[in-house]
């Protein structure tokens, strides 16, 4: 390659070795101890999303194998092998596109091929990408060289849809599952790489480098090459927000609590800011989701409440919320207008997160007219006792007693009900509720209340 041709980041920090590949642990121990105990399979499926590896490691494996010194984990700098494969120029280590390469034919040939040796490694070793690409017959054309190759010879499959793969081609192979890497090992590693490039990078973008990338290393790395691009050696939380028409961190959190406190005017107001500022709606609503989703984590641990946003929020209301925000991803990104159908996700949210399941309902009226029961067993014990003395009673009732006692703040309106009604009255409410919300799902506990 011409010395004077950029080469990506990407492409300049393709692992080298194992130790620097991030992310996926459990492969590089399970391929590792297969070197070292020679306990090498003549075939292996590694699946998994985009950018996590899987070419990657095909490689180093390789090159593990084919190494002059190997198979070693550890290979020196001046192997010649080592070299050629890491370039892709090895004759012994054939790197195949199964998406241009899916015929029966271009399948036999391969096949015919295997029964020559390897020309200057230890053994010929064949990636297949995308391999979930071949047709059926290519597949089966396959199989019989895949269960019994020969001994020099290595199959390595990659693939992205592990589903479209034939099952007869799955149980000849060591499956490897590629996770997708962590937000925080992705910045770890672009930090890594920014101070290597001399770059002057906030902290926040690589948050946000790492949102976008889903859990990809490789698209990543591509976006950060795009800032450069675009920013410089100088990159700042605004540039990535202005580049890819995300919301602020702060506008998140903002919204975030318009729609805990149900402040509808200052939901569109935001939506409109949105629209002007030409955002991009469908990552607003990941990044919505994600937030909320810390929130029912942190009410789960909270006995079912969470004050994250300033207000008590239940479990069951975020989960509902978080449902209506999943159920409008496609309508935003397939409707006529993102900013009406994203305007109309977030109401429904809020809507929604204002309602509760019958059977919760019906749960707590019961225990509401067990505890009335209770207190009015109490405070006729407590009469009987008050007219047995001959001193006169100054007091009406339980409640008296209790605030000149120990004073208390006013009565929520739940307390009051439990005051007020008869276990007679909650016990015909109770009725009057199974019968008439017997066919629903949901019931909005606040218009009930109105009522």
């Amino acid at each position: 390659m011409d010395s004077n041709t950029y080469q990506v980041i990407a492409r300049r920090w393709r692992p080298k070795h194992f130790g620097e590949l991030v992310g996926q642990d459990h492969i590089v121990r399970t391929l590792t101890n297969a070197i070292e105990k020679n306990r090498i399979a003549h075939a292996y499926l590694f699946v998994g999303p985009r950018g996590t590896g899987k070419t990657s490691t095909a490689r180093l494996f390789a090159k593990a194998l084919n190494c002059t010194n190997g198979p070693s984990i550890i290979s020196p700098q001046d192997c010649p092998i080592c070299e050629a494969i890491m370039k892709g120029s090895c004759l012994d280590v054939i790197e195949i596109d199964g998406a241009s390469n899916n015929s029966v034919d271009q399948v036999r040939d391969l096949r015919e091929d295997c029964q020559y040796a390897p020309s200057q490694g230890r053994f010929k070793i064949y990636i297949i990408d995308e391999v979930h690409m071949l047709s059926t017959a290519a597949f089966n054309a396959l199989l019989k060289t895949l269960e019994e190759p020969p001994a020099h010879v290595k199959f390595i499959f990659a693939t992205t849809e592990s589903h479209k793969v034939l099952p007869t081609i799955v149980s000849r192979c060591q499956r490897f599952e590629f996770r997708p890497i962590s937000d925080a090992v992705i910045a770890e590693k672009l930090k890594i790489i920014s101070k290597a490039e001399g770059l002057k990078i906030e902290e926040a973008v690589f948050f946000f480098i790492a949102r976008l990338a889903a859990g990809g290393m490789r698209d990543a790395q591509s976006i950060l090459d795009q800032l450069i691009s675009f920013c410089g050696t100088t990159i700042l939380e605004e540039d990535i927000i202005n580049v890819y028409g995300l919301a602020s961190l702060s506008e998140i959190k903002s919204l975030t609590t318009a729609m805990a406190f149900a402040n509808y005017e200052e939901i569109i107001q935001m939506v409109t800011h949105f629209d002007n500022q030409a955002k991009d709606f469908h990552r607003i609503l990941q990044d919505l989701q994600a937030t909320l989703h810390e929130a029912l984590i942190d009410s789960i641990k909270n006995k079912n409440i969470t004050n994250i946003f300033g207000i008590p929020k239940t479990t069951e209301s975020l989960m509902r919320m978080l449902e209506v925000l999943r159920q409008g991803e496609q309508s935003i990104r397939t409707g006529l207008s993102e900013k009406v159908n994203f305007e109309l996700t977030l109401l429904k949210a809020v809507e929604q997160s204002r309602t509760r399941a019958i059977d919760s309902l019906i749960k707590d009226i019961t225990e509401l007219k067990n505890q009335c029961s209770e207190n009015s067993e109490q405070k006729k014990n407590i009469d009987i006792k008050s007219t047995s003395k001959s001193k006169p009673v100054t007091y009406t009732s339980l409640e008296e007693v209790e605030v000149t006692k120990n004073p208390t703040p006013k009565l929520s309106p739940l307390d009051q009900a439990k005051e007020k009604l008869s276990p007679s009255i909650l016990t015909t409410l109770e009725t009057r509720f199974r019968a008439q919300f017997k066919s629903l799902n949901t019931f909005n506990s606040a218009e009930w209340l109105n009522v």
